[in-house]
Protein backbone atom coordinates (compact mmCIF):
# COMPACT_ATOMS: atom_id res chain seq x y z
CA UNK A 1 0.00 0.00 0.00
CA UNK A 2 1.06 3.60 -0.57
CA UNK A 3 0.87 6.31 2.09
CA UNK A 4 -1.25 8.54 -0.19
CA UNK A 5 -3.96 5.85 -0.26
CA UNK A 6 -4.34 5.70 3.53
CA UNK A 7 -7.69 6.75 4.94
CA UNK A 8 -9.66 6.57 8.19
CA UNK A 9 -10.41 3.26 9.92
CA UNK A 10 -8.28 1.09 7.62
CA UNK A 11 -7.16 -2.33 8.86
CA UNK A 12 -4.51 -4.81 7.70
CA UNK A 13 -2.27 -2.01 6.42
CA UNK A 14 1.08 -3.18 5.03
CA UNK A 15 3.39 -0.33 4.04
CA UNK A 16 7.12 0.42 3.76
CA UNK A 17 8.11 3.92 4.88
CA UNK A 18 11.11 6.04 5.75
CA UNK A 19 11.20 7.78 9.15
CA UNK A 20 11.64 11.51 8.52
CA UNK A 21 11.17 13.14 11.89
CA UNK A 22 10.47 12.38 15.55
CA UNK A 23 7.99 14.48 17.53
CA UNK A 24 7.71 14.94 21.28
CA UNK A 25 7.33 11.99 23.60
CA UNK A 26 4.16 11.95 25.70
CA UNK A 27 2.88 10.00 28.66
CA UNK A 28 -0.73 8.92 28.30
CA UNK A 29 -2.92 7.43 31.02
CA UNK A 30 -5.22 4.64 29.87
CA UNK A 31 -8.93 5.12 30.50
CA UNK A 32 -9.34 1.35 30.75
CA UNK A 33 -6.84 0.42 33.44
CA UNK A 34 -5.34 3.71 34.64
CA UNK A 35 -1.80 2.67 33.61
CA UNK A 36 0.62 5.18 32.14
CA UNK A 37 1.88 4.46 28.62
CA UNK A 38 4.62 6.07 26.56
CA UNK A 39 3.67 7.52 23.17
CA UNK A 40 6.12 8.76 20.54
CA UNK A 41 4.92 10.07 17.19
CA UNK A 42 7.03 10.05 14.04
CA UNK A 43 6.56 11.56 10.60
CA UNK A 44 7.03 8.73 8.11
CA UNK A 45 6.56 8.57 4.38
CA UNK A 46 7.14 7.10 0.97
CA UNK A 47 7.32 8.63 -2.54
CA UNK A 48 3.53 9.30 -2.45
CA UNK A 49 3.29 11.21 0.84
CA UNK A 50 3.75 11.32 4.61
CA UNK A 51 1.69 10.36 7.67
CA UNK A 52 2.13 10.49 11.44
CA UNK A 53 3.04 7.11 12.94
CA UNK A 54 2.11 6.55 16.61
CA UNK A 55 4.28 4.06 18.51
CA UNK A 56 3.55 2.96 22.07
CA UNK A 57 5.69 1.69 24.94
CA UNK A 58 8.42 -0.73 23.73
CA UNK A 59 7.74 0.04 20.05
CA UNK A 60 8.46 3.74 20.70
CA UNK A 61 12.22 3.07 20.58
CA UNK A 62 12.08 0.78 17.53
CA UNK A 63 12.93 3.46 14.96
CA UNK A 64 15.04 6.57 14.42
CA UNK A 65 14.95 9.27 11.72
CA UNK A 66 16.53 7.91 8.55
CA UNK A 67 15.38 4.31 9.17
CA UNK A 68 13.32 2.45 6.59
CA UNK A 69 10.64 0.28 8.19
CA UNK A 70 8.01 -2.19 7.09
CA UNK A 71 4.70 -2.06 8.95
CA UNK A 72 2.60 -5.19 8.67
CA UNK A 73 -0.99 -5.54 9.84
CA UNK A 74 -1.12 -1.90 10.91
CA UNK A 75 -4.25 0.23 11.11
CA UNK A 76 -5.30 3.86 10.88
CA UNK A 77 -7.20 6.03 13.33
CA UNK A 78 -8.42 9.61 13.40
CA UNK A 79 -7.22 11.63 16.39
CA UNK A 80 -8.67 15.12 16.74
CA UNK A 81 -9.59 15.05 13.05
CA UNK A 82 -6.12 13.97 11.89
CA UNK A 83 -5.09 10.62 10.43
CA UNK A 84 -2.63 8.42 12.35
CA UNK A 85 -0.91 5.18 11.35
CA UNK A 86 -0.60 2.63 14.17
CA UNK A 87 1.13 -0.72 14.63
CA UNK A 88 -0.91 -2.02 17.56
CA UNK A 89 -0.64 -5.30 19.42
CA UNK A 90 -1.33 -7.47 16.35
CA UNK A 91 0.91 -5.52 13.98
CA UNK A 92 4.62 -5.73 13.35
CA UNK A 93 7.29 -3.11 12.63
CA UNK A 94 10.62 -4.20 11.16
CA UNK A 95 13.66 -2.29 9.93
CA UNK A 96 14.31 -2.95 6.23
CA UNK A 97 16.63 -1.79 3.47
CA UNK A 98 15.25 1.08 1.42
CA UNK A 99 16.29 3.59 -1.17
CA UNK A 100 13.59 6.13 -1.89
CA UNK A 101 12.89 9.76 -1.13
CA UNK A 102 9.88 10.85 0.88
CA UNK A 103 7.29 13.16 -0.70
CA UNK A 104 6.88 15.78 2.03
CA UNK A 105 4.42 17.81 -0.06
CA UNK A 106 1.51 15.41 0.59
CA UNK A 107 1.05 14.95 4.34
CA UNK A 108 -2.15 12.91 4.70
CA UNK A 109 -2.15 13.67 8.45
CA UNK A 110 -2.71 17.35 7.68
CA UNK A 111 -5.99 16.62 5.90
CA UNK A 112 -9.07 17.04 8.09
CA UNK A 113 -11.17 13.91 8.58
CA UNK A 114 -14.45 13.66 10.50
CA UNK A 115 -13.97 12.20 13.97
CA UNK A 116 -15.63 8.76 14.08
CA UNK A 117 -18.48 8.44 16.58
CA UNK A 118 -18.23 6.12 19.51
CA UNK A 119 -21.21 3.81 19.21
CA UNK A 120 -23.47 2.85 22.07
CA UNK A 121 -23.80 -0.90 22.28
CA UNK A 122 -27.07 -2.46 23.45
CA UNK A 123 -27.00 -3.95 26.90
CA UNK A 124 -24.18 -1.75 28.16
CA UNK A 125 -24.27 1.07 30.62
CA UNK A 126 -27.31 2.15 32.59
CA UNK A 127 -29.94 1.79 29.90
CA UNK A 128 -32.01 -1.37 30.12
CA UNK A 129 -33.91 -0.78 26.89
CA UNK A 130 -37.21 -0.21 28.67
CA UNK A 131 -37.31 -3.74 30.08
CA UNK A 132 -37.30 -2.97 33.76
CA UNK A 133 -38.23 -5.27 36.61
CA UNK A 134 -41.92 -5.42 37.57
Amino acid sequence: MEVAKLGPSMRNVDVTVKVSEVFDEKEVTSRKDGKTHRLVEYLVGDPTGTVVLSLWDEDADAVQPGDYVRIENGYTTVVRGRLRLNVGRYGKITKVEGDFEVNGENNVSEKEFPQPRRFDFPGRGRSFGGRGYR
